[in-house]
């Protein structure tokens, strides 16, 4: 039976049916004879709802039930890394959709500076940016869909970034990835060597488009990852960084995109 959507970011029939099979498997049924059982469709539209509009956790409508439900579901598969499994299965799916091979052979990579409304050690300052906060970083391929998502304090530097992008994609066992495009900020022969370097079979050529003197100009290659921020910006919630933990953050941005992804795939 059709379920009319109750609020805009809510999924729709086409768009659960795609994502329903992928989810895990039920671990527990009816806690009680007064506790139905967890619609997880109202979950993923709870947490939608709330990436869009950023509201806080407390003040979601009741219509996605019981708030701290919502988030216990989206805390454990973070843990879990079941948002980051969903995001790479839609991925995989755009692109073929696309007519694209299932694994990317060049991407982008890049950073954002964003302030944050928590305090603890994973907090820094972005002294180029003169930001207190977290750094977001980006890799992408070359439709602007993400690869991988990496969260650290603000005062980490890019080049290190790059390696916890490059370390967490190869470990899931990848091996197509040949180039990257990325700016002055990941400049320097020993980030350039330790790329190639990363694995002997790879190969992987790092190009560093050359810094602007004059105005503002669109860099060939590097605007997909670019159009990527400006995306996931749509959704309040990512203005600023409001979660206690970084995998949480990273969750978060892994949402948005799914979302993103399942109304291009669903429409077709």
């Amino acid at each position: 039976m059709s379920t009319p959507p109750q609020y805009p970011t809510d999924l729709s029939d086409a768009q659960w049916h795609l994502l329903r099979p992928l989810l895990p498997p039920i671990r527990w049924q009816v806690g009680g004879p007064d506790r139905p059982p967890v619609d997880r469709r109202q979950v993923i539209n709870g947490l939608l709802y709330l990436t869009k509009t950023g509201c806080q956790w407390a003040l979601l409508p009741k219509t996605f039930g019981c708030w701290q439900t919502v988030y216990g579901y989206f805390n454990r598969w973070s843990r879990t890394g079941v948002w980051h499994d969903l995001l790479q299965v839609l991925t995989r799916h755009e692109r073929r959709r696309q007519g694209r091979h299932l694994a990317p052979s060049a991407g982008c990579v890049d950073t954002q500076s964003v302030k944050t409304a928590t305090h603890g050690k994973t907090k820094g300052y972005d002294a180029a940016k003169r930001i207190s906060g977290r750094k977001r970083h980006l890799l992408v391929d070359t439709l602007g869909l993400i690869i991988d998502v990496q969260v650290t304090p603000a005062d980490v530097d890019d080049r290190i970034g790059l390696k916890r992008l490059l370390n967490t994609y190869f470990a899931t066992g990848a091996k197509r990835l040949r180039k990257l495009w990325v700016d002055s900020g990941y400049r320097g022969q020993p980030i350039k060597t330790w790329v190639a370097g990363l694995k002997h079979s790879y190969k992987i050529d790092l190009e560093v488009a050359p810094k602007m003197k004059t105005r503002f100009k669109v860099m060939p290659r590097r605007w997909v990852v670019e159009r990527t921020f400006a995306w996931r910006l749509n959704f309040r919630r990512h203005t600023k960084n409001y979660e206690r933990l970084t995998r949480n953050s990273e969750a978060l941005i892994q949402i948005a995109m799914m979302h993103l992804l399942l109304k291009h795939i669903a429409a077709t």
